[in-house]
């Protein structure tokens, strides 16, 4: 038998049975008349072939094979049952889940010490892995749920998305402390243009749209170097004469460790609108609604 010619409805009536043993208990109990759960032990019995209860003095009593029958059928019963009941409720301090979420590494300095901190306080059975949001299948992975949600600059993600403004940020220039330029108060066009620049490429996010942006205000820099991420820059910049042109927030986490300075440009760029990306398939589940709203309360302006 396969079971797509079986009513998963008949296999309730089955399981109210066996427990009730009666089949008036078993209408009240869901709501049906008699004749109708008489009428579904009877469908059920004749794609079975098998009387499954007979009728004695102490109520309708199993036969051999449905007992047979009841333990995996209340298993699969219980399984799906559960399964569908999921959705309706998340519990983070006694979740083993694990998260994954896209974001640069800008994000991972900025965002992972606080937000691993808090989740080890309310929610320590939970991990967190993190994946680059720069890959060409950002999208479909987070469509397909094998990454839960994306946070950065990014302005590729667009249709079947939702997104959350956390918060906006402009760009400022960046160098070691006692740089010729440490002296310089404010930075002009020029002091910008004549400096070494070590600038980041970072394909797939919107800071790679800066280098059009300065382009566009006339204004040449000397790119001596060029990485593909953020992450090097506080160590490149604390050994060199070169200066960077970065994302504010990241400034300010570089400055201490690795004794920077950071002024405002002497040009005008887009802010930085950083936010917080789901797809739409996952708009109502639970612990991807939970895991925004964690992130959302704690960084958010």
């Amino acid at each position: 038998m396969d079971i797509k010619d079986i009513d998963l409805n008949l296999l309730v009536i089955f399981q109210q049975l066996l427990r009730e043993r009666r089949v008036s208990a078993v209408a009240v109990n869901l709501g049906l008349t008699q004749p109708t759960v008489s009428n579904a032990l009877n469908r059920l019995r004749q794609q079975l072939g098998d009387d499954l209860f007979l009728r004695t003095s102490k109520g309708m009593e199993p036969t051999a094979y449905a007992m047979q029958l009841a333990e995996p059928i209340g298993y699969a019963l219980s399984a799906i049952q559960e399964t569908l009941n999921q959705r309706t409720r998340f519990e983070p301090a006694n979740s083993q889940r694990k998260f994954i979420v896209g974001m640069n590494d800008i994000g991972e300095i900025y965002f992972l010490p606080k937000l691993m901190e808090m989740l080890a306080s309310i929610a320590p059975g939970i991990s967190l892995s993190t994946i680059r949001n720069t890959g060409a299948s950002l999208a479909d992975d987070m469509e397909a749920g094998r990454i839960d949600l994306a946070i950065g600059w990014l302005p590729h993600l667009k249709s079947g998305f939702f997104q959350r403004r956390l918060f906006v940020q402009e760009h400022v220039c960046m160098f070691r402390s006692g740089h010729l330029l440490d002296t310089k108060s404010p930075l002009t066009k020029d002091e910008y243009e004549a400096a070494n620049h070590v600038v980041v490429s970072a394909v797939g996010t919107g800071h790679a749209t800066v280098d059009a942006s300065i382009g566009k205000l006339g204004i040449k820099r000397k790119a001596v170097l060029t990485v593909p991420h953020f992450v090097a820059i506080g160590h490149i910049l604390a050994t060199t004469d070169m200066i960077a042109t970065v994302p504010e927030r990241f400034a300010r986490h570089c400055v201490d460790p690795f004794n920077l300075r950071y002024v405002e440009l002497p040009l005008t760029l887009p802010e930085i609108g950083v936010n917080l990306f789901w797809h739409s398939r996952f708009h109502k589940e639970p612990g991807n609604q939970w895991l925004r709203g964690v992130i959302f309360d704690q960084f958010s302006d």
